[in-house]
């Protein structure tokens, strides 16, 4: 977690062969998994939250899985309020034409 705003962009950029420059808010958590950085890029630069819990860990996949993740913004904020939101799979949608 010791990256700032130029070094989370050039992974992003780098290993994720991502642009950093478009409306994508990416997410980063270190291995204690009670940090969390978020880099997000605003019409003229870059904006960077920051999380620390105090003494929880934020739930999220195996480091053996490196490939980017798409959430919701629902997703996010479950994620930050300490669910688990990889393993927790809601009700299955469903789509009815009619009531008959």
């Amino acid at each position: 977690m010791r990256k700032s705003i130029n070094g989370l962009a050039a992974i992003v950029e780098q290993e994720l062969e991502l642009n950093p420059m478009t409306e994508t808010l990416f997410v980063f958590c270190n291995r204690g998994r009670d940090k969390i950085k978020m880099l997000y890029w605003e019409r003229n630069g870059f904006v960077l939250w920051y999380k620390r819990l105090e003494k929880q860990r934020f739930k999220w996949l195996q480091q053996a899985n490196r490939d980017p993740v798409v959430l919701t913004g629902y997703q996010l904020n479950l994620l930050l309020d300490g669910l688990d939101i990889f393993n927790n799979k809601p009700h299955e949608s469903l789509i009815y034409s009619s009531i008959s």
